[in-house]
């Protein structure tokens, strides 16, 4: 094969391949949320989410459904987190706070990736600074992991250091619906305002 020829081949192929990429990922016509989505999973978000039994900052033992029992942001991190936890978790509270008086009700919830430091209490002092009905989760070392698989949420200890250390983990916040499941996910480079914007448009969607 020619240099020319196989050039033409690579450039077919890769058009193919974005043609197929177009289709699979474009909105379908019966998706009723199609015109609030502002993110794309690979793959679908229908693995995003599942069943969990946790500790809320109050001590009480909950599952999923006492937690999500309507529109929830969720987000995993970890209070000891220095930057960008409580900027995100911050940015939840004030477009809660938004939606609020708009007269939505959603439900920011914040869950540890941090178990071992992040008892109830120290949750409760958290959440309480980014807005009064978010709620902490934590629990076991393994049903936080269970819930961290769940979200398909990366999470790791950044170093040995018994006390002092930090933990890498991804930071975006998922919209759920207990009978809709996964909605949407946000990064960091989204403000309250938009934030609250595309859960209203969820919230009149339902």
């Amino acid at each position: 094969m020619t240099r020319i020829a196989a050039i033409a081949a690579a450039l077919v192929l890769l058009i193919a391949l974005g043609i197929t990429a177009a289709i699979a990922l474009w909105p379908r016509g019966d998706d009723r949320f199609a015109q609030c989505r502002g993110s794309v999973v690979t793959g679908g978000g229908g693995d995003i989410g599942g069943a969990f039994t946790l500790t809320s900052e109050t001590g009480e033992r909950v599952t999923e459904a006492e937690v999500i029992d309507g529109l929830s942001l969720v987000y995993f991190g970890y209070t000891f987190c220095p930057d960008v936890c409580p900027v995100d978790l911050f940015r939840n509270g004030e477009a809660t706070y938004i939606l609020d008086e708009e007269g939505i009700d959603v439900t920011p919830v914040f869950i540890t990736v941090d178990p071992a430091r992040d008892t109830p209490e120290q949750l409760a002092e958290y959440t309480d600074l980014m807005h009064p009905r978010m709620i902490g989760l934590t629990g076991a070392q393994e049903e936080i992991d269970a819930a961290v698989r769940a979200y398909r949420v990366y999470a790791a200890r950044a170093d040995d250091d018994p006390e002092d250390y930090l933990m890498d983990h991804s930071n975006f916040t998922y919209l759920m619906h207990p009978e809709a499941g996964f909605l949407d996910f946000f990064s960091a480079r989204v403000g309250p305002e938009e934030m609250a914007e595309r859960v209203a448009c969820f919230a009149d969607a339902l």
